[in-house]
């Protein structure tokens, strides 16, 4: 089946659909965090279960996601998210571990999704592929909020069912890939060579001794290093600060009910989801931004700024100051969502258009291991901050933090 559409525009839509589904369940588990282990629990565990997988997949992938062939990623991707949210939906309330199990599945889709996808940039026009794909993961964000906050805090549908309507959002990338996406052309830049077989179908080992592994598995990390620091470490720092937002220190900053409109903030729980859902309108309009001609050369400048936010948040949750009311704070979970954002497009647009054209492709899949370690040092953080934070408010008579479910 052939869709009539111009070419460009296509690869944008394509990748955009790539990285909205591909993005779209991490977004809904962790704006449930709360609803899937309740108050008392710390929301860093969902966190941890949501990127440790994802993680391992990104770091072992240098050394053998070569080998194997789009479409079987394609294929896996998809059973695996579809499987991990029926698994997370269906399990009875009290049931963490089944519902870790559950966010683990799709963590491991998340992971195995983000590097395929941003290798295939490789073969188009980069300002179609990767804009698209930056611009769908920061949709993801916007509409996986959005529609949890809708379907859970407007609609009333049961946590439940709406986690099982997820489920059915995978199939969406068979679509994309088979139907949607075009076939490479010479659009993509004057270095383009086209998808050879090996490439579509998975280049064959050829490993014949312990020695051929061990010089393999040399030279993929002799590859990483040169992208260490100027791709990775701001990365990776920019993440280390969001996350420690919006996981370890946002559960705390609350502010009383009877000061806050009722229609969007019926409990505690619901600023929480309303955090996630401004962070993530952030994300979504500093993603598109290569679309519009912005860009950013600075990476360390962004991950500076992104720090000074934990150190205005942290301090409000300690002190109460600098902001009385939550309206100032909901203007800096979006500043923030925008750092974070900018971050991660003019991260990967910088690798597409400085490493040199045989490396793209394995840079391309390389660099997503700075975000997701980052987020997982966040967690590892949140893990231990959160409570303090609780207790620090608790003992100044501040009990809300406690109530994060009610």
């Amino acid at each position: 089946m052939q869709i009539i559409f111009p070419q460009p525009k296509l690869i944008f839509l394509s990748f955009f659909l790539f990285g909205l589904l591909n993005n779209v369940l991490y977004v809904v588990i962790l704006s449930a965090a709360v609803d899937l282990v309740g108050s008392s629990t710390p929301k860093a565990i969902v966190l941890l279960a949501d990127i440790i997988p994802s993680f391992g997949i990104k770091v072992s992938a240098p050394f053998f996601i070569s080998f194997v062939n789009y479409h079987v990623r394609v294929w896996t991707l998809v059973i695996l998210s579809s499987m991990g949210m029926v698994m997370i939906s269906l399990s009875r309330q009290g049931q963490i571990w089944a519902k870790i199990v559950g966010i683990g599945l799709a963590s491991l889709s998340s992971g195995l999704g983000e590097v395929t996808f941003l290798q295939l940039t490789h073969y188009y026009e980069r300002d179609k592929s990767i804009s698209g794909f930056s611009s769908g993961t920061g949709g993801a964000g916007l509409f996986g909020s959005f529609a949890y906050l809708l379907l859970t805090n407007l609609a009333g549908i049961p946590i439940w069912l709406a986690l099982l309507i997820f489920s059915f959002m995978p199939t969406g990338f068979l679509f994309a890939f088979y139907i949607l996406l075009p076939q490479p052309s010479n659009l993509a830049d004057p270095d383009y060579r086209p998808i050879d077989q090996a490439s579509w179908t998975g280049q064959q080992p050829t490993w014949t001794s312990v020695e051929s592994v061990s010089t393999h598995i040399k030279n993929t990390i002799a590859e990483i290093k040169p992208l260490f620091l100027p791709y990775m470490m701001p990365l990776c720092l920019v993440y280390i600060a969001e996350y420690v937002i919006n996981q370890g220190i946002s559960p705390t900053l609350l502010f009383p009910l009877e000061n806050l409109p009722s229609w969007l903030f019926s409990s505690y729980r619901d600023i929480y989801v309303v955090y996630g859902f401004l962070y993530q309108s952030g994300v979504f309009i500093s993603r598109s931004s290569v679309c519009f001609g912005v860009r950013v050369k600075n990476l360390y400048l962004i991950a500076v700024l992104q720090f000074v936010n934990v150190l205005i948040t942290l301090y409000q949750s300690v002190y109460d100051v600098p902001f009385p009311s939550i309206w100032p704070l909901l203007i800096l979970i979006f500043y923030e969502g925008l750092l974070g954002g900018l971050s991660y497009v003019n991260t990967f647009m910088s690798v597409s258009e400085e490493v040199p054209h045989d490396k793209r492709e394995f840079s391309l899949g390389c660099v997503g291991i700075s975000d997701t370690f980052g987020i997982m040092l966040a967690g590892c953080i949140n893990w231990w901050l959160e409570p303090r934070l609780c207790d620090a408010q608790v003992l100044r008579g501040r009990y809300w933090c406690l109530k994060g479910s009610n």
